[in-house]
Order: structure tokens, then C-alpha cells, then sequence
């Protein structure tokens, strides 16, 4: 009993110790997987959630680029070489969290993104948007779909929400940071959001393709995922897009306010029940919604209210789903026993992914905190792995994924750390450009000077 009790002690120390020497041993080693821990701390717990999650873009990150792979197996035809713009940019925000925390060394971290930037810098880019996937040893488009062999501009706007993030972090006067921040300037300063307005109308569209042009004809429209595109669209500073694109684009759609209650809680925009959950995660990686308000809503109050309708929609588990209820519950799209869905209230198939409960942290910490406690205690056997949690699992069906995604790992990393510390929130709202863009649209947050 004794050496089960210092067995734990001993490995809960190395998820908490910053000292020199065991940043050495892992600069050797890489991050060593550990199976479920008994009796942590909620600070510890989370410390091992994030840690383990992380692995999934160190230890499995591409060879040649450093970029996220699309995922960690070969399901649908996705190949080894596949890497994801929108899931690299989760990958960088993760490696400034890892930075921080000193899981890794400094030197590591900036060696392991410099990699990364210059990579980007050499591949393939339309108007300066990345394809959705890229090959990670070439940098040439692997095409998503039949016409979506181009421009990604809702993937490219997540890579450059985590890129602007490790542009502020990585602010030391040596050569690898300044190559690094000039990389990124470099790369920033080229998208051609004004292209994406096909001629000038007032929206953004989401794909063009030099084979296909605008065949996709994808119009971005709210309220979804996709509120960084029109940030950071309306933030730049060559090629900038004016604020009737943002009101005459993302808030004319038939789906951008709502106004009614759910589960006691009012929705300002957006689906009925909110949509699945990552609608109030992606954007909001490093768009801090603390207190930001537009014309349209008040976005702490939506994403809120939006996990709260999720969470109380899987307590009251209409369809008798088994193991749903205060303690398992997050309905977003991710793997499931079928194939992969958009998993919500409107659209649920029994299905669980961790990702939601678990990136929520900032909107209802002590659900999530219950849900992780059960997702790792009660269900660690079938679901913790080497990268943390796998994607999804349906206790209904006897279904546990054994795939994580890019995705999906990249914002539990992320929003745990904006829970805790506020740190990526901090660095993507210091941009100056971010702060320009957003008073350009005449948005409120105590993060605006």
C-alpha cells in the first residue's frame, strides 16, 4: 500500500515540478503517456488532462513540418502526410500552454514552431489562405474535397488566431524569435481577406480554388464557428474588409438570432438549443468573450447559456440514452459509431465526445470539472489514452473511439488554460490589430484599450 501511495506521489510531483532537470530528461525522452492516477487534486487533475492532451501534437506531430496531423488514424482514406491548417493553429496555441506550464523547454517550444512557421511559409496558399490539408512533407494541397482543392479561409482564420497568440508569447530579442514573429508578419500580411468578398459584396466567402473558383459558392453566415473569420478580416491591415461585410454578411443569415429560452436559459443567437458545442469553443480560443458585446449580444451570456442548454439537455437525456445525466454530458461533432456527425440536442445519437464538457471549463467549470472527474475515474479503462481522452464514445451502443482528432484535443489544451490562467485570451487580444478590427465593428470588452 505504502508503494502504491509513493508511486502516485511520485508521479503527480512530475506533472507539477518546473525544475531544469526534468526539463532536461524530457528534451531526451519526449513526454512520457501515464495511465489513470488515483485520488489528484482538481489542479492536478487538470494539470495531467492538459499534459497528456498535448502529446497529441508533440510526440505525434508531423516529422517534417511540425504540423497537426488530421488525426491519429487512417479512417476515411486520411493518409500519414495529412496536416491541418485549422487544427495547427489549435497545435501552436497548445505549444505556447506546454511552453508556459515548462512541460517542454523554451528551446523546444521555439525550435518546434519555427519549424512550423517556415514550413507555412514554403507551402502551397491562395491569395495567401491555406488549404484545409496540406501534405506535411511536401507543403502541396491535399485536396479536402472534389472542388475543395484551395482556399480554406475559416481553417487559415483558426492557424492565425494561434499564430497572432504565439507571435505576442514568443517576443525575445534572439534570432529564432524575430524570424519567428517575421514569419508570421510576413504570412499575416499576405491573406487577401478582400479577395474572399468575391468583388466587394458584403460577405465573406469560405472556399476559392484555382481549378474550381468560386464553383464551392460557400457563403460564412452566423452565428456558427466561424466568428474569427470576420475578426480577423476586419483586423488586417493590407488587405482589411469594411463592417458592412460583418452586418451585412454573418448577422443577415436566418439562423443568426435567436432570442428564446431553452432549459430556463435565453439564447441570443443562433440554432435552436444552440448547436453543437463547439460553435461557443473555436472562435473563442483566443477571442476572449469575457465581457464582449456587440450590437448583436453580449458572447459571454451566448456561449454560457449555449453550454448550459447542452449540459441540462443531457441531464434531462429525452431519449434515454445510457449513461447521460449530470456527470457525462457535451453533444459536438466528432467520430461516431457511423462515420462522423455534428452531435447536438437537435441531432443526438447517444454519443458523448469529451471535448465538449471539457473545453467548456471557462462557462461552467464545476460541470465540467464533474465531467471530467467521471470521464477519467469511472470510464479511464475505455477512454484515457496516450493523447488524453479519445474523441467520442457511446455507452448505449458499447462504443469507445480509439481515434483523437486535431480538433478536438487542441481546444481541451487551450480552454483548461484559459480557465486557469486567462493565457491565450491575454495574447491574442494584446494584438494591436485585433484591438483595431474589433473597434472597427464597434464591439465592448474591458480587453480593449
Amino acid at each position: 500500500m505504502k508503494k502504491l501511495i509513493l508511486l502516485s506521489l511520485v508521479i503527480t510531483l512530475t506533472y507539477s515540478c518546473q525544475a531544469q532537470n526534468a526539463a532536461k530528461t524530457e528534451a531526451i525522452e519526449g513526454i512520457k503517456p501515464v495511465g489513470v492516477i488515483k485520488n489528484l487534486t482538481d489542479s492536478a487533475l487538470l494539470d495531467v488532462v492538459q499534459r497528456q492532451t498535448f502529446r497529441y501534437f508533440w510526440d505525434f506531430g508531423h516529422p517534417v513540418s511540425g504540423l497537426a496531423r488530421e488525426r491519429n488514424n487512417v479512417a476515411y482514406d486520411y493518409g500519414n502526410e495529412v496536416v491541418t491548417i485549422g487544427g495547427s493553429g489549435f497545435g501552436v496555441m497548445s505549444l505556447i500552454v506546454a511552453d508556459h506550464r515548462k512541460w517542454i523547454t523554451h528551446q523546444q517550444a521555439v525550435d518546434r514552431l519555427l519549424k512550423m512557421v517556415n514550413f507555412l511559409y514554403r507551402a502551397d496558399a491562395y491569395h495567401g489562405v491555406f488549404p484545409h490539408w496540406l501534405n506535411g512533407e511536401t507543403g502541396k494541397v491535399i485536396p479536402f474535397g472534389r472542388k475543395d482543392d484551395g482556399a480554406d479561409l475559416v481553417e487559415t482564420s483558426y492557424l492565425f488566431q494561434g499564430l497572432l497568440c504565439a507571435r505576442q508569447y514568443f517576443n525575445g530579442d534572439n534570432q529564432k524569435e524575430r524570424e519567428i514573429r517575421d514569419r508570421i508578419n510576413a504570412m499575416w500580411g499576405d491573406v487577401e481577406w478582400s479577395w474572399f468578398t468575391r468583388d466587394g459584396r458584403d460577405n465573406l466567402y469560405w472556399h476559392w480554388s484555382p481549378n474550381n473558383g468560386w464553383a464551392m459558392n460557400f457563403a460564412i453566415r452566423g452565428f456558427n464557428e466561424c466568428l474569427i473569420t470576420y475578426i480577423l478580416a476586419e483586423s488586417a491591415d493590407r488587405y482589411p474588409v469594411g463592417a458592412n461585410v460583418y452586418h451585412g454578411g454573418w448577422a443577415q443569415s436566418n439562423f443568426f438570432t435567436n432570442g428564446k429560452t431553452f432549459y430556463g436559459h435565453k439564447l441570443p443567437l443562433g440554432f435552436d438549443y444552440g448547436g453543437p458545442l463547439f460553435f461557443s469553443q473555436y472562435s473563442f480560443l483566443g477571442l476572449d468573450p469575457k465581457g464582449l458585446k456587440d450590437e448583436y449580444a453580449d458572447y459571454w451570456e451566448q456561449n454560457t447559456n449555449h453550454t448550459l442548454i447542452n449540459h441540462d439537455y443531457c441531464v434531462d437525456n429525452p431519449k434515454k440514452y445510457k449513461g447521460y445525466g449530470e456527470n457525462c454530458w457535451g453533444l459536438t461533432a466528432s467520430d461516431n459509431f457511423e462515420g462522423y456527425n455534428a452531435h447536438s440536442p437537435t441531432n443526438d445519437l447517444g454519443v458523448i465526445t469529451p471535448t465538449a464538457a471539457l473545453s467548456a471549463f471557462p462557462y461552467t467549470p464545476e460541470y465540467s470539472m464533474k465531467a471530467l472527474r467521471h470521464f477519467y475515474y469511472d470510464l479511464g479503462d475505455k477512454i484515457w489514452g496516450d493523447y488524453g481522452f479519445v474523441d467520442a464514445f457511446s455507452e448505449s451502443r458499447n462504443w469507445y473511439a480509439k481515434s483523437y482528432l486535431a480538433i478536438d484535443q487542441g481546444p481541451i489544451v487551450v480552454m483548461i488554460e484559459n480557465y486557469r490562467s486567462g493565457l491565450l485570451w491575454k495574447l491574442f487580444m494584446s494584438c494591436p490589430e485585433v484591438q483595431h478590427g474589433l473597434k472597427k465593428l464597434d464591439f465592448e470588452s474591458p480587453m480593449i484599450k
